[in-house]
C-alpha cells in the first residue's frame, strides 16, 4: 500500500528498529517526523537524528527532525507540533524509544530503573496520548476510505506469563510489558474510534547497536537478523485496516508469514537465529 500523504512520528528513530521502520515507510511515499535525542554524533552509536532525515528523503519520503527526549512533555508536544506544521496531522505513531536493563534485582541501580520506567512506559503514554486528537481526526476522516486508518504500533512484546521470564528481569519486563497493556488498553478504550493500537515484537535478535556493543556482540550479530524484518512487518502491519489489527500483538515473522513470506533468509541470522526475550521454543 502506498503511505503517500500519510504522516508517521516515530520515538528514537535516529537508528535501528525505528529508523528501519521509517525507511520502510518513507519507500512507500509517507511523511516521517522523528523524535530522537541524537543530535550529534555518538562515539560508539552511527547516526544521528539528523543524518536519518536525509535517508528517509533519499528513500522517498519526507522527513523532519526533532531533537528531544520523549520523557519530556514538552519535547513530545513539540514532535507533534512540528508533524501538524509541516504535513496537517498525525496518521501513524510509532513507540519505539526503549531503554533496557537486565541486571538482578539487587544489583540494579534505581536510576536505571527509573529511565525503563520512564523512556519505556512514560514516553510511550506522552507520545500517543499528545497525538490521539489528531489520530482520532485522521481516522474519521478516513473512515470509510479504503485506506488502511490511523495506527499506534508499540514495540512490545505480547504478554508472556511464563515464570522463565517474569523472573529473569522483572524491572524490564514489567517496563515493557507495561508498554503492552497501555497499547490493549488503548485499544478497548478507543474501540470506537477508529484507531488501530497494536504491538510489534522480534522474533530473533535484531542487529543493531544495542546487540554489536556488547562484549560478544560480534558473534551475536551474526545469529541476529537484521532491522528490516521488522520494518517489513511494521509495513504490512499499518497497511491493514486499523480495525482487524486493533488489540493484537504481533511476532515480526508471524506477520510476514500471513502475507506469504515464508523465506527469511534474506534477513540473515544464519540457519539458527537467536530467540528474542519473551519468546518461547516453538513446539511444532
Amino acid at each position: 500500500m502506498s503511505f503517500a500523504d500519510r504522516t508517521m512520528v516515530v520515538s528514537g528513530g535516529s537508528r535501528g528498529i525505528g529508523l528501519a521502520i521509517a525507511l520502510g515507510a518513507a519507500r512507500r511515499g509517507a511523511n516521517v517526523v522523528l523524535l530522537a535525542k541524537t543530535a550529534e554524533p555518538h562515539p560508539k552509536l552511527p547516526g544521528t537524528v539528523h543524518t536519518a532525515v536525509a535517508e528517509v528523503d533519499a528513500a522517498g519520503g519526507k522527513g523532519v527532525a526533532v531533537v528531544g527526549d520523549v520523557r519530556k512533555e514538552e519535547d513530545v508536544a513539540r514532535a507533534i507540533d512540528t508533524a501538524l506544521e509541516h504535513f496537517g496531522g498525525v496518521d501513524i505513531v510509532v513507540n519505539n524509544a526503549s531503554a533496557i536493563a537486565t541486571e538482578p534485582t539487587d544489583q540494579l541501580s534505581v536510576k536505571k530503573f527509573d529511565l525503563m520506567m520512564d523512556i519505556n512506559v512514560r514516553g510511550t503514554f506522552l507520545l500517543t496520548r499528545a497525538a490521539l486528537p489528531h489520530l482520532q481526526k485522521s481516522a474519521a476522516r478516513m473512515r470509510g476510505a479504503q485506506t488502511a486508518g490511523a495506527h499506534v504500533l508499540t514495540l512490545a512484546p505480547p504478554l508472556n506469563l511464563s515464570p522463565k521470564w517474569l523472573g529473569a528481569h522483572p524491572s524490564y519486563t514489567l517496563s515493557k510489558y507495561g508498554m503492552t497493556l497501555l497499547s490493549l488498553g488503548w485499544a478497548a478504550e478507543y474501540a470506537d474510534a477508529g484507531i488501530g493500537f497494536s504491538c510489534l515484537w522480534p522474533e530473533t535478535y535484531i542487529a543493531t547497536s544495542a546487540v554489536t556493543n556488547l562484549a560478544e556482540g560480534g558473534a551475536l550479530v551474526e545469529a541476529s537478523r537484521s532491522a528490516d524484518i521488522m520494518a517489513d512487518a511494521a509495513v504490512a502491519i499499518l497497511s491493514r485496516p486499523s480495525t482487524t489489527v486493533n488489540g493484537q500483538t504481533f511476532i515480526d515473522s508471524e506477520v510476514l508469514a500471513e502475507a506469504g513470506v515464508t523465506d527469511l533468509t534474506a534477513y540473515g541470522g544464519g540457519d539458527a537465529p537467536i530467540l528474542d526475550i519473551f519468546v518461547d521454543e516453538r513446539t511444532s
